[in-house]
């Protein structure tokens, strides 16, 4: 980022691109260039971590973001998991699907990173 761009940019976009670089450093894949179907490995940032009850099984939800763009990790069944909430860093690797018309991994591995 340039001189004048940073200047210029929101402190959203400074933190995406400082988050962007942080993750270009871990073995993963950018979320900009994942694709439904493909079995990949993302990581990020955890924006927001929401638990469904339904009436036939409970969901949690947590929106990853890289800096780039962002997926859904859902785990099926779960209503909370210790570690997955905001703010935290974490590697997650899965089959890409779909959730309610967005990209995501159904009951992700996963490995929480140490934060900087």
């Amino acid at each position: 980022m340039s001189l004048l761009s940073r200047l210029t940019a929101s402190p959203q976009r400074l933190d995406a691109a400082e988050l962007e670089s942080e993750v270009e450093q871990l073995p993963c894949a950018k979320l900009k260039t994942v694709t439904r179907g493909e079995y990949a490995v993302v990581g990020g940032r955890l924006r927001s971590v929401i638990y469904t009850p339904t009436a036939n099984v409970p969901v949690l939800e947590a929106e990853l973001f890289d800096g780039s763009a962002a997926i859904l990790l859902v785990w099926l069944g779960r209503r909370r998991i210790t570690g997955i909430e905001p703010g935290r860093r974490l590697l997650a690797k899965g089959r890409v699907g779909m959730h309610d018309g967005r990209l995501a991994i159904y009951n992700p591995w996963y490995e929480l990173t140490c934060s900087s």
